[in-house]
């Protein structure tokens, strides 16, 4: 099968397009040929190197697609070779207390598509039948590569764990990645009041069409003064940060009191400074998200089959060209998310 894989970590001119043996499926796996996958951030953290995080080489990258079933490695009720299938990126053991009671996320087993297993960057995927779930009919294969990663991290940040509801005052930053459009989706979609920055007014423009009436461009304006002004000074009751170092000093002086602070990424490093006085004295609550669990993808997938929850697509790039999709994504060019045809 044809691929895209690196031998070593670098830059994008790391990736290899080529080709690597097809996997074939053992009991309880399904082979799926690959019609579309996603660009995350991940798959640019992997590819240069993640401290802690051992890749075995040649390595296939990828976290999340859409494709259709090639092969059960044994028989399963709900599926059959053809069948237009979601892949979810997360791995677990299925058996521990965590996978056992919806937390598989928790699983001490736990690992993304793409991270130490090879990936979605190709041909074809093997992964657990748990992983596979079916797709509506009328949605393209774009649409739906673009949807698990970024959708089921929003919904496991904003309701899983911060229980968003029609009161709250949301801050997304970075409004213009997908994980920040299906942030915005999902906070609207239970009736919560939109804050989002963005880095251009091109992406000003783009995220007004999402029907974000407050945005904050935070190359012009200062981010902690205008949620101030726009909140009658009373600041966010939800924030979700996956910026990291570059946004979350000011992102804690954007809190309400009791408010809830979701972090759930570092595109910009994780080493960052705090003063807990900001966070107790105001009983703000901090939380980490770490994608989901497939209970929350399978919610949100509900909304998608709906039409509630629609991914927006900003460029599809054909897998040989995965180099410049990378590249295209670390310029910050992209509003919504990047996907790659097979």
């Amino acid at each position: 099968m044809k691929a895209v894989y690196i031998k070593d970590h670098g830059d994008a001119g790391r990736l290899i397009y080529g080709d690597r043996a097809t996997p074939k499926p053992g009991a309880g796996e399904a082979l799926v040929r690959v019609k579309a996958c996603g660009v995350n951030h991940l798959d640019l953290w992997v590819r240069q190197g993640m401290p802690g995080l051992t890749v075995p080489f040649p390595h296939v990258l990828g976290c999340d697609a859409a494709g259709t079933i090639e092969k059960l490695g044994t028989p399963v009720p709900h599926l059959s070779v053809g069948q237009k299938v979601f892949v979810i990126p997360g791995l677990s053991c299925g058996s521990c207390e965590a996978c056992l009671t919806g937390q598989d996320h928790l699983c001490a087993h736990f690992d993304i598509l793409g991270q130490v297993h090879d990936g979605t960057y190709a041909d074809y995927v093997c992964v657990p039948v748990e992983n596979v779930v079916p797709l509506p009919e009328q949605a393209s294969f774009e649409e739906a590569a673009a949807f698990p990663l970024v959708y089921m991290t929003a919904w496991a940040a904003l309701v899983t764990r911060a229980q968003i509801g029609a009161g709250d005052r949301v801050l997304i930053h970075a409004a213009g990645s997908g994980l920040g459009v299906a942030a915005i989706q999902i906070a609207q979609l239970w009736g919560a009041q939109v804050i989002a920055t963005v880095g251009s007014e091109e992406k000003v423009s783009k995220a007004r069409k999402l029907g974000v009436e407050r945005i904050i461009n935070h190359q012009k304006k200062d981010v902690v003064h205008e949620v101030r002004q726009m909140t009658d000074k009373k600041g966010v009751t939800v924030l979700l940060d996956h910026v990291g170092a570059a946004t979350f000093e000011k992102s804690l002086a954007c809190m309400a009191r009791g408010g809830r602070m979701i972090v759930c990424g570092t595109t910009t490093g994780g080493d960052v400074k705090m003063n807990l006085r900001s966070l107790f004295s105001r009983n703000v609550t901090l939380h980490g998200v770490r994608m989901g669990a497939k209970q929350d993808f399978m919610q949100a997938a509900r909304f998608f089959g709906k039409g509630a929850l629609r991914p927006v697509i900003d460029s599809v790039f054909p897998l040989k060209k995965a180099s410049e999709a990378h590249a295209h994504m670390e310029g910050r060019k992209n509003f919504g998310k990047i996907i790659l045809t097979v």
